[in-house]
């Protein structure tokens, strides 16, 4: 950094929908960096020795307001959103023939969308190339494109590969090992988890009866969001005690823990609402959408002031974590989650192995024995 820079505070604008807002603020702005740490939902991003906060434009205000002409705007480097443009008839052809094969197989209609707009990059990209032809090599290096200039996530790439796979076994009938493409390292990364105290205060945060149900079920019975607005009122079994959850990720229906307090708050949600088919309905009597319950949940966590990086599925997280600490046996949580394997549970163990209380740091014996005097570092 040049001397003039360390006297500068600088803002990476942004896309539109990206989650936080990234700064980089020079060592010797102590007074600065203070007065920023102070606002709410702030981060240190260690490897990259950047400073975030979430993306609104009250916040972009606050920090105009804060810095004033200390402030520098500067763009990202690469662009997150792949241009689009017209595809050939041919490519249009493959599409509607990879649609009814999907179809066909029974593909949910959010899996069919996203490999098909996948695949439009895809094909946009092999305009000139016989399908038929391409090789693992070029799909491989396709691939590589997108990373590199357009730095694409590792969900982006597998959704890809799963796409190029569906298209090439299902649609072109190709072998397996025509498309073995090498996909990202797994990520390990541990689920987002909440307290119970940052729980309650999420879920009983709306006033609105229909939100605080719409919460009180993700939490109360771990489900995804695609679930919640897919329940339907005959779905709620309260003399058996369950919720029934059909069609779930895999086309597979379970039932999952319908708490009695739980079902106190559906009824109560019921008898002010009465939805007549659909469980959560929307202003139209439809089916609720998966955007208003992520609004419903941000608006929670702001007026809560908790964890900004939690979405609604941190609250599924937050289930199956808070069950493991009970001492429920794993396989009774994987049944409820509707994971196909107990690996996919697992994960959970590791969350709990950190959180658990009977852990104790070795730090803490060092002052148990009398090794140091507590009296001293006052």
């Amino acid at each position: 950094m040049e001397r003039k820079d360390r006297t500068q505070i600088v803002i990476y604008l942004p896309q539109v929908k990206a989650g936080r807002i990234k700064l980089r603020i020079p060592y010797e702005m102590t007074k600065e960096r203070e007065a920023f740490k102070k606002l709410n939902g702030t981060f240190y991003h260690f490897h990259q020795k950047l400073w975030s906060i979430v993306n609104t434009e009250e916040n972009v205000k606050r920090l105009e307001t804060l810095f004033g002409d200390k402030l520098l705007k500067q763009s990202t480097e690469a662009p997150t959103v792949i241009p689009q443009k017209e595809i050939s008839e041919a490519a249009q052809a493959e599409l509607d023939r990879n649609q009814q094969k999907m179809i066909l197989k029974g593909f949910s209609q959010a899996t069919i969308r996203n490999y098909q707009s996948n695949l439009i990059q895809f094909f946009q990209y092999f305009e000139s190339v016989a399908y038929r032809e391409i090789t693992k090599e070029q799909i491989e290096g396709f691939v590589y494109y997108l990373i590199n200039k357009y730095k694409i996530s590792e969900q982006k790439q597998n959704q890809l590969i799963n796409a190029i796979k569906c298209y090439y076994e299902h649609t072109l009938g190709m072998p397996r090992e025509y498309y073995n493409i090498t996909r990202p390292t797994k990520s390990r990364d541990l689920p987002d988890v909440l307290s119970k105290q940052e729980v309650a205060a999420i879920i009983n945060c709306p006033s609105n009866m229909k939100h605080k149900a719409i919460l009180h079920v993700i939490y109360g019975a771990g489900l995804r969001v695609g679930e919640v607005v897919r329940l339907r009122v005959a779905d709620v079994r309260s003399q058996d005690g369950y919720l029934f959850i059909k069609d779930s990720k895999g086309k597979k229906d379970r039932h999952t823990t319908l708490s009695p307090f739980l079902l106190d708050i559906l009824r109560a949600y019921y008898r002010e609402h009465k939805p007549s088919y659909w469980l959560f309905e929307g202003q139209n009597g439809g089916q609720y959408t998966a955007q208003s319950i992520q609004r419903i949940y941000r608006k929670a966590v702001k007026d809560t002031k908790s964890n900004p990086w939690s979405t609604p599925h941190t609250l599924r997280h937050s289930y199956a974590t808070h069950l493991m600490e009970q001492g429920v046996n794993i396989r009774y949580i994987q049944r409820s989650l509707g994971h196909s394997s107990t690996k996919t549970t697992e994960i959970y163990t590791r969350v709990v192995g950190i959180n658990n209380k009977t852990l104790t740091s070795p730090l803490d014996s060092l002052y148990e024995s009398g090794t140091f005097e507590k009296d001293k570092l006052k």
